[in-house]
């Protein structure tokens, strides 16, 4: 109904609203029924018409107040009853009621009895009673207003008899209150149009803060805010994760609430269900209570229950958990609005235990539990309701006390000097705000005297009336230490310093309850947690957990329909849990760290120089490139020599160069993968062959169409001279260039990652995955199958043109490794790193088998046998050869048994230097130019093909 938007009126339209209010205050007064202006137009309840044994009476009494005169007056609002379902008021409020109003009379009394304080100024009281209900609680604080009203300019206004009316009212220039939020919300509210300063003690909703809403609203207790903060930590501190909640239906509950929501989700912690109290739309039933119990209940996993409440709606839970025989079911953890106050727990006792309380830090106040244990019915008569206060705590009627609902029913008569004992009294622990409350009016006062009186005794003009605006400022500012003996000032938003204590109902000894501080909550964490206990037959509060928490490895899946609960579902081994609610693969070339929680690099595997086997296939390479260079050597040093040029000097070199670059190919395999390496085996795996086989293929092309041309015709085979076979040569081999180039063009190097399993991350050229190597390899592949094929052919060629045999062998070797390689190449398409050691082996041993088979003997000869590496020691002369026993055959053919250094000569040389033994070697060739050669193994050549042979090698001689 009253809203915060009433201060947005403008100062034209709040002065009209005052001028409305005046007016009616102005009939009232002139009527004589001033002092019942709540109840004439602004009560939406009437007071209750009661009969009973004492006659009739109204209840409540409206105009009960505590009213001490001085020369700056407060107002105070106070919880001197408790709400009652059927009527306005209800009980007396022992602790938060009577003990509150005693208090902060006790703190004015001493205030007023320090001439430091308000030196010749003495502050007065006018207290009223709100039932904790809002609405009458702002009927009450009309009273606080009536003197701003009436000292707002002139009266306009005349009486019947023409006089002015007398309102010599006093302004109150500050208010003490409301102990429940929603009340205070309701106050400040009315308060705010007329610049009252308002100082609660009880209120601490969040809504409150907000300075915007409640300029003048300031409060000695924390806000929820922080309370909500300290109540999620004790969550927290049990490892609960699945809580319910109930809130009572107040400003108070629900801000508590809203605070309690975002931060328990913001914990991770999950709220099972949530309860509301009924409180500002009435008084909830018995049935309504059993109703949220029972819900409660459904929830069993939930044993951790958060109430945020006041004692009353608190305390007709309990008796509700108690019907339903839940006790000792739940752990509660409350709110400051029930924790330790006797609605709550008095008579509940074992329902209560075990619960947890969040409560402003407050200490007692020093010399008033004397002064309130000393207090007497005849003696405290500035309180009205002390006496009622009396007849409920000792169940009797006071003689003469104004009759109430509750006090027909005592039978026992009060003497006035019944004696509460000690271990009896239980004390409201948070009476120190109280105090603070108006210690904290009443140091404002001081300051502004000080600088308006200039330190004169006494109330001056300037400070009457008390100026509301420059009040709050000074209220603001105020520093001092309180009766408590702690040291208060107000935070910048006007609310109280965030300081709690934590509270334990617990039984000390069988039957014994008690409220125990257990720890403190400062500066956003919790402090000196210890000695907690839930029953005395269960000191371990339980667990409040819907499902227990999944192990590392595991995700959570929650139970259809309950947003709280979950099944626990393992994760692969290469799953991680970037979120706790689902598993996901890790990328490859990564797997899950220990607590799979993120996915880490595997170790990078690629053929590095340190790896034994490349270490193996690197020295075998290493000797192979020393063999090869040094038969390089041997043939540059002794290349005018027979035996060199007799080999095919231009293509032996080609062979050699080639060998040479097969074993250099090792270490360009074994070198860390990058574009260019991969370059380089790419183009240069099928070159190295391709040099070698084009060399060998030559060769034996060359011999292959000699022999088939000689039998054929006397014609000389065309391209046998060194030059047509250099220019042969290199065509098969620029055939391999152009495969080589064509690949890097359409498939550019580049290094990728490969995985042959999950556990796996290689480093690898793109084209060693799969068979594109082969690509290659195709070509030399090809050349090594036509040269067995020529080696196969040239098998009965006359023994004196033998080195196709060490061709033939040579080719016979190669294409066993080949057959063994390549199977091994495809078996090992999951391990690059030893696909290309084989690799690495494969032509390393393909080059040796040519180096050894195609030039060892010639060595032997060069190295070991020099005295034969001459022309005549290959030219057979008749003598040479009679005496050797050497028979000739066709006068120019030699049986088998006179070969002379046959295993060093091609066949071209050896035949044309027998050819050029003969005396007759020119005129026979030249008389029967159709004449053959047949040889002891049946091969016949034509003398015109042997002559070619012959001239060829001349010509050779010659270039060379």
């Amino acid at each position: 109904m009253y809203s915060g938007q009433i201060g947005t009126f403008s100062s034209e339209r709040r002065m009209e609203i005052i001028s409305k209010v005046r007016f009616f205050l102005s009939i009232l007064v002139c009527l004589d029924v001033l002092s019942g202006i709540d109840a004439v137009f602004l009560s939406k309840e009437k007071p209750l018409q009661v009969v009973g044994k004492y006659g009739n009476f109204t209840w409540p009494v409206r105009d009960l107040d505590v009213t001490i005169n001085g020369d700056i007056v407060l107002g105070a609002l106070h919880m001197i009853h408790e709400r009652s379902d059927n009527m306005i008021c209800g009980r007396i409020m022992p602790q938060g009621g009577v003990q509150a109003l005693e208090i902060m009379l006790y703190t004015l009394d001493t205030i007023n009895a320090s001439p430091d304080i308000l030196p010749g100024i003495r502050l007065g009281i006018l207290a009223k009673d709100d039932c904790d209900r809002d609405i009458y609680g702002l009927e009450q604080a009309v009273d606080f207003i009536r003197g701003s009203i009436a000292n707002i300019g002139g009266s306009e206004y005349k009486c019947k008899d023409g006089s002015d009316p007398e309102m010599h009212l006093k302004v109150i220039p500050g208010v003490l209150g409301a102990p429940s939020s929603v009340t205070s919300i309701q106050v400040a509210n009315l308060l705010k149009l007329f610049k009252i300063p308002q100082v609660s003690f009880f209120s601490t909703s969040p809504t409150l803060s907000n300075r915007d809403r409640f300029p003048y609203f300031l409060r000695t207790i924390p806000s929820d805010v922080n309370q909500a903060q300290a109540m999620v930590e004790l969550v927290k501190m049990f490892n609960w994760t699945y809580v319910s909640v109930v809130y009572e239906e107040s400003s108070y509950g629900i801000q508590g609430f809203n605070e309690l929501e975002k931060l328990l989700k913001e914990a991770g912690i999950c709220i099972s269900m949530t309860e509301k109290l009924l409180k500002d739309s009435g008084v909830a039933s018995t049935r309504s209570y059993d109703t949220i119990v029972r819900r409660l209940l459904m929830k069993s996993n939930a044993r951790g229950v958060i109430i945020f409440g006041s004692d009353q709606e608190v305390g007709d839970m309990m008796k509700a958990v108690r019907r339903l025989k839940a006790t000792g079911t739940f752990s509660w953890i409350g709110s400051d609005g029930w924790g330790g106050r006797g609605l709550a727990y008095l008579g509940k006792e074992e329902e209560v235990e075990g619960a947890i309380s969040v409560q402003p830090l407050a200490y007692e106040v020093k010399g008033f539990k004397e002064y309130f244990l000393g207090l007497r019915p005849r003696t405290n008569t500035r309180n009205p309701w002390f006496i009622e206060y009396w007849e409920q705590i000792f169940q009797c009627k006071y003689p003469g006390s104004m009759p109430t609902p509750y006090n027909e029913d005592y039978n026992k008569t009060c003497t006035g000097d019944e004696v509460m004992k000690e271990e009896d009294f239980d004390m409201e622990a948070q009476l120190q705000f109280v105090s603070d409350a108006i210690m904290a009016f009443a140091y404002a006062f001081r300051d502004m005297h000080r600088d308006m009186c200039d330190g004169r005794p006494g109330l001056c003009t300037e400070m009457d009336p008390v100026d509301g605006e420059q009040l709050k400022e000074y209220l603001l500012k105020v520093k001092f230490n309180g009766l408590a003996g702690q040291e208060f000032e107000f935070l910048p938003n006007g609310d109280g310093p965030a300081r709690y204590r934590i509270l334990n109902f617990r039984q000390t000894q069988p039957g014994i309850f008690q409220w125990d501080t257990v720890g403190y909550f400062k500066d956003g964490q919790l402090m000196n947690i210890s000695n907690l206990k839930f029953r005395m037959d269960e000191p371990r509060h339980p667990e409040s957990v819907c499902s227990k928490p999944c192990a590392y490895n595991e995700a959570q899946q929650f139970v259809e329909g309950d947003a709280c609960c979950w099944t626990c579902v393992k994760c692969h081994s290469y799953e991680y849990l970037p979120t706790k609610f689902a598993c996901q693969a890790c990328p490859m070339g990564t797997l899950p760290n220990d607590d799979k929680l993120d996915c880490i690099a595997i170790h990078v595997i690629y053929l590095r120089y340190t790896d034994a086997i490349a270490i193996a296939a690197m020295v075998l390479a290493a000797f192979g490139n020393l063999a090869s260079g040094f038969v390089i050597l041997v043939f540059m040093k002794y290349r005018d020599t027979p035996v060199v040029k007799a080999s095919g000097r231009e293509l032996s070199f080609v062979l050699l160069v080639g060998i040479f670059l097969c074993y250099s190919m090792t270490f360009i395999l074994v070198s860390t993968p990058n574009a260019i390496t991969c370059g380089a085996q790419k183009f240069g795996l099928g070159l190295c062959f391709a040099i070698c086989y084009s060399a060998v293929l030559t060769k034996t092309n060359r011999i292959s169409r000699i022999f088939r041309a000689g039998k054929r015709t006397t014609k000389r085979p065309k391209f046998i001279s060194p030059k047509s076979q250099l220019v042969i040569c290199g065509a098969f081999v620029a055939v391999q260039n152009a495969i080589g180039v064509v690949w890097i063009l359409m498939r550019p190097p580049r290094t990728v990652p490969f995985y042959a399993d999950r556990k796996d991350h290689q480093l690898v050229c793109g084209d060693a995955v799969g068979a594109w190597y082969m690509i290659g390899f195709t070509y030399p592949i090809l050349l090594v199958v036509i040269c067995t094929i020529y080696a196969i052919l040239t098998r009965k060629i006359p023994e004196a043109f033998n080195e196709s045999k060490y061709i033939g062998f040579t080719m016979y070797t190669t294409c066993i490794i080949w057959l063994a390689f390549v199977p091994i190449y495809f078996s090992t398409a999951n391990n690059i790193k030893m696909r290309i050691a084989t690799m690495c082996f494969s032509i390393s041993l393909s080059a040796s088998v040519a180096l050894v088979c195609m030039f060892t003997p010639k060595l032997y000869i060069i190295l070991l046998r020099p005295e034969r590496n001459v022309r005549q020691s290959m030219l057979a002369s008749k003598t040479t050869s009679s005496s050797m026993g050497c028979k000739p055959n066709n006068y120019t053919s030699y049986s088998s048994t006179c070969r002379i250094d046959s295993g060093t000569q091609s066949d071209e040389v050896e035949m044309t230097q027998r050819i050029k033994s003969s005396g007759s070697f020119s005129s026979a060739f030249s008389r029967s130019t159709s004449a053959t050669q047949t040889y002891s193994n049946g091969t016949s050549i034509s003398t015109q093909t042997l002559d070619s042979i012959g001239q060829d090698f001349d010509d050779m001689d010659v270039a060379l």
